[in-house]
């Protein structure tokens, strides 16, 4: 068993990796190089045992190192390295799905699969506007985020994501987008348990975009049941079912954007399940795989897949589809990962756990700066107030001083470190990720 970092070359010379989401310059200045990892904890390149908070990056659940999932992989590369997606297929994309499909809600009977959160996203906004240009309703081409939410990377995704950052460099995107109002609200929910007392009429803002652009020009609104890049933002009671309901009464398909909450994080398989809502699509990656190959993927209704399913039986349904959909890979880490959170009951776990991980991360609230807490399952959002540099410094800090400085891994949006271990954490270790958060506040007040 693994329980220190292996040998590994650290390259002399880091120029040549362009990093995704990083401050590259600081990072070369200081890197951050992992080297292996096992159950709880990565190892680094010099030595050290590090703590992971974050589930890697919100989809290690089961932890890591599984050899399951490892001999699964192994086992399947030396079977079926890969196998063509289109006019062709293996039949374990056939029982990953039907997998998912039992743990999804009823209704949501069939799975796209893809290779990424952002891909589920820009996959499901196509499925929309193709529904309705084959229901003979093609003027409904509009697209609703959200504020503050996050949807992926592509085009569609970043157009109908609400994160400033991530929209501002690439001009004005996809046409026909709007957005709805971010569910945050400071002075009413701040240092909340769970999903928040305030909010649920933040819904009707819909009823606005409807009566401004005409019902029918509306295709869908995509959603996260908790907005986890922005930092941590659970969705209010009743707001979600209110969403459902305008949704249904104006024709427009709703989403739920699961890439993050889908595969135990709040609790459940999926977040629709823990609100009691059934939405149009759901977008799944990330926790599918636990992390270990990449994949994603769209759960559909069958009313909407069925939609597709005339003319020509020998004509192709939809136009759509990625050269690695259900790639043999990583549909046999799939289907391992679905074995552990069964056999282990992980998304029972998470249940329970989630009262004592509310009451652990609330127990900061008087650290130096700490200006408000979110907790929902196993997850949370700190916020720091800025420093004098400016908003995102003190959080970067953060970041380093956890790393380097305290042996722990955690999440940063500006100055909101995100915490949201595998959901194999235990309650001693718990405690220690909430020590170690402790002294990296005070250490960077």
């Amino acid at each position: 068993m693994l329980d220190k970092s292996p040998a590994l070359n650290v390259p002399n010379d880091l120029a040549a990796f362009w990093m995704p989401f990083t401050a590259n310059r600081a990072f070369k200045a200081a890197p951050r190089l992992l080297a292996g990892a096992k159950d709880m904890h990565y190892f680094t390149t010099d030595g050290r045992k590090v703590i992971d908070g974050a589930a890697g990056m919100w989809c290690c659940n089961v932890g890591h190192g599984r050899t399951e999932i490892a001999s699964a992989i192994a086992k399947q590369a030396e079977t079926l390295d890969f196998a063509p997606p289109f006019q062709f297929g293996i039949p374990q994309a056939f029982e990953l799905a039907s997998r998912i499909v039992e743990l999804a809600p009823k209704g949501l009977d069939h799975v796209f699969f893809c290779n990424s959160g952002s891909e589920a996203a820009d996959t499901a906004l196509k499925i929309a506007l193709a529904y309705h240009q084959i229901n003979g309703q093609g003027g409904r081409i509009r697209l609703i985020g959200r504020e503050r939410g996050y949807h992926g990377v592509g085009f569609g995704g970043t157009s109908v994501g609400g994160i400033v950052s991530n929209r501002k460099m690439f001009g004005a995107l996809l046409t026909g987008v709007d957005h709805l109002q971010s569910t945050y609200n400071r002075d009413k929910q701040a240092f909340s348990k769970g999903e928040p007392e305030w909010g649920a009429e933040l819904a009707d803002e819909l009823e606005r975009l409807v009566n401004l652009h005409g019902a029918n020009t509306i295709a869908a609104v995509i959603v996260e049941p908790m907005a986890g890049s922005t930092g941590v933002l659970p969705t209010p009671k009743g707001y979600l079912k209110r969403l459902r309901e305008i949704t249904q009464k104006h024709g427009i398909l709703l989403i739920f954007d699961e890439v993050i909450t889908g595969f135990g994080r709040l609790g459940y398989a999926f977040a629709a399940e823990r609100y009691g809502v059934l939405p149009d699509m759901i977008t799944f990656a990330k926790g599918v795989t636990n992390g270990a190959a990449p994949m994603g993927g769209v759960l559909v209704r069958d009313t909407i897949h069925d939609a597709f399913m005339t003319g020509p039986a020998n004509a192709v349904e939809l136009f759509h589809g990625y050269t690695y959909s259900a790639h043999p890979l990583a549909c046999a880490a799939g289907l391992a990962t679905l074995d552990i959170y069964r056999d282990e009951k992980l998304f029972e776990r998470a249940r329970n756990l989630e009262p004592k991980f509310a009451d652990a991360v609330m127990s900061l609230r008087n650290e130096p700066n700490v200006v408000d807490i979110r907790t929902v399952g196993i997850t949370a959002g700190i916020d720091l107030a800025p420093n004098e540099n400016g908003p995102g410094d003190r959080g970067f800090a953060a970041l380093r001083s956890g790393f380097h400085d305290h042996d722990l891994m955690m999440r940063i949006a500006g100055d909101t470190l995100a915490l949201t271990p595998p959901l194999i954490v235990s309650d001693d270790q718990v405690g220690e990720i909430i020590d170690k958060v402790a002294k990296v506040i005070r250490a960077v007040a």
